[in-house]
């Protein structure tokens, strides 16, 4: 039986998914500038982050996330708070 995913597995893997970026190119420390994404980009990522884990992200957090780590801490932040 495999090991459930990491919250940062996940994540990596709903940008790469939802972007079409291959998966070995999103890393934690990647931004999203690096990878090209832009803010409708970021809106469609954070849909399909929200469907992945059955959250709600504030548009006040969201406007303010830069990059993959701050993502996954955002993501985790929202996890514990459930």
């Amino acid at each position: 039986m495999s090991e459930p995913l990491s919250v940062t597995q996940r994540v990596l893997n709903t940008i790469a998914a939802t972007q079409r970026i291959p998966p070995e190119r999103v890393t934690i420390d990647s931004s999203f500038q690096e990878l090209g994404i832009d803010s409708m980009d970021g809106v469609n990522i954070l849909f399909a982050l929200e469907n992945e884990f059955d959250l709600t992200i504030p548009d006040e957090q969201a406007k303010s996330i830069r990059g993959i780590r701050e993502m996954v801490e955002g993501v985790e932040k929202l996890l514990a708070a459930k």
